[in-house]
């Protein structure tokens, strides 16, 4: 695994902060060694690093009170939901406290015939979606896990639907946020645009917690769609594959969600998910629309995918099949990982132009065959993005090395092509030598003044996106 005890020198919390903590929030504050890893274990390949207590919040009081005890004493903060980040983005590599949200599950205020709504951060999107269901509204941005819509907005998080939908930065009216200095502010109004000052909003999108605490969050919704039809369809290549989404959205198809599976991943999906689809590059779609819209998408992708080497296209027409569809697909990485019994994944993406997509998906395989260890592709190839699995075992320290080469070279292929390192993982502690690649010293630097200038003390999540 990735060390990073020396990433940074942890700060020591006196105990006597902790009887503190406690006289506030009374059981809420958990010193166990059993909660503390769980919030200081990452769900890739990192080390875990503990804080020093996990603190349950429930309200946005809490937040502040909680803020203002801990710049008080110097303490750091990191956030904490469902803790499904991939790029050590809630690892608290300095100590201190783990902030939880995730019992802030408050579904403050729902409004249909304005489409949108307002939650706690806590609230986790499946959640949000079945208490929608009678209102006709859906919340679409779907990262594959079931995660807090906090820590989605905290990740600008994106998944199978954004190609269609967006991802959090479309999908995010509002905020409202406790700053480092203890004051509890909303970003803006629900109106759907707005031209007053500073877009705080987008600032705090993607901020990865290092710039202030989401508490709560207003989201555009969608109507439930009339039609939704979901299929499988099997290439001869991968090259095919990629080429049949590409031209369809260039064609103005209007998909709904379309992810590739290379045959690895979809060997991996088979075993895991106890399917039984042909271990061929395969493509998972989704169309939306009125009944007739529907037909029209499917008739042009069809045809789309025949000349690309496609087979038939594997139906699945109710909302059970559509739904074991798409859990094995929620599931690969898990079932990529599990290649191997005892294994650990490193999962990693890229985004690239639409047009750029066939040529880097079509390399990156071309370097994954050559590895020693198994590797998947899957991604969102509706918008350029793709990810690569490894199964790494974990007690052998020259996997992780070639793992590290491998993708290094993915990285500076996707930034040669104008794309970034990162899709919708966020920077987190795993990514920051690739954000100076991407953007330059100077873009960094700019980022850095505005953490120094909301966050003098550096204590929201330290050390993340880039080190001070």
């Amino acid at each position: 695994m990735t060390a990073i005890a020396d990433m940074v020198s942890r700060a020591q919390v006196d105990p006597s902060f902790i009887d503190t903590l406690g006289g506030r929030f009374g059981d809420r504050v958990q010193t166990g060694e059993a909660v503390r890893r769980q919030h200081g274990t990452s769900e890739a390949h990192f080390d875990p690093v503990l804080p020093d207590a996990v603190v349950y919040a429930r309200s946005t009081g809490d937040v502040v009170d909680l803020v203002r005890l801990c710049t008080t004493a110097g303490v750091p903060i990191v956030p904490f939901g469902a803790g499904t980040s991939i790029e050590g983005n809630a690892l608290p590599i300095r100590g201190g406290i783990s902030l939880d949200l995730s019992e802030m599950t408050e579904i403050v205020a729902v409004n249909a015939e304005d489409f949108d709504c307002t939650v706690q951060a806590g609230v986790r999107r499946e959640e949000l979606n079945a208490h929608l269901r009678d209102t006709g509204l859906f919340f679409p941005i779907d990262p594959g896990a079931n995660a807090t819509i906090g820590g989605m907005a905290s990740t600008r998080a994106s998944g199978t639907n954004a190609v269609r939908y967006g991802t959090m930065r479309e999908a995010v009216l509002a905020l409202t946020v406790v700053t480092p200095q203890g004051d509890v502010i909303r970003t803006s109004r629900r109106a759907r645009k707005s031209a007053a000052g500073y877009d705080l909003t987008r600032l705090y999108v993607g901020s990865e917690g290092t710039l202030g605490i989401i508490t709560e969050v207003t989201l555009r919704l969608h109507p439930i769609p009339e039609t939704i039809s979901s299929a499988v369809c099997g290439f001869d290549t991968l090259q095919g594959a990629v080429d049949t989404v590409v031209q369809s959205i260039q064609l103005g198809v209007p998909l709904a969600r379309v992810e590739i599976l290379d045959d690895m991943q979809i060997r991996a999906v088979n075993l895991w998910s106890k399917m039984d689809l042909p271990e061929v590059t395969t493509l998972f779609f989704e169309f939306h629309g009125s009944a007739v819209g529907v037909a029209e998408q499917i008739e042009t992708v069809s045809e789309l995918a025949q000349a690309n080497g496609g087979g038939n296209f594997q139906w699945a027409s109710t909302a059970e099949e559509r739904s074991k569809l798409w859990k094995a697909r929620h599931e690969a990485y898990y079932a990529a990982v599990n290649l191997r019994p005892g294994a650990i994944g490193w999962a990693t993406d890229v985004c690239v132009p639409i047009s750029r997509l066939p040529e880097c998906i079509t390399e990156t395989k071309a370097d994954l065959e050559q590895a020693s260890l198994p590797a998947t592709i899957l991604g969102h190839v509706g918008d350029g993005n793709f990810h690569v699995i490894f199964s790494i075992d974990p007690d052998n320290p020259a996997e992780m090395v070639e793992v590290e080469a491998i993708n290094a070279r993915l990285i500076q292929r996707a930034l040669a092509m104008d794309g970034t390192c990162t899709g919708e993982h966020g920077i987190g502690i795993g990514k920051q030598r690739w954000l100076v690649e991407e953007l330059g010293d100077g873009a960094v630097e700019v980022m850095r003044m505005i953490k120094r200038a909301m966050d003098p003390l550096d204590l929201f999540n330290p050390s993340k996106i880039f080190a001070l």
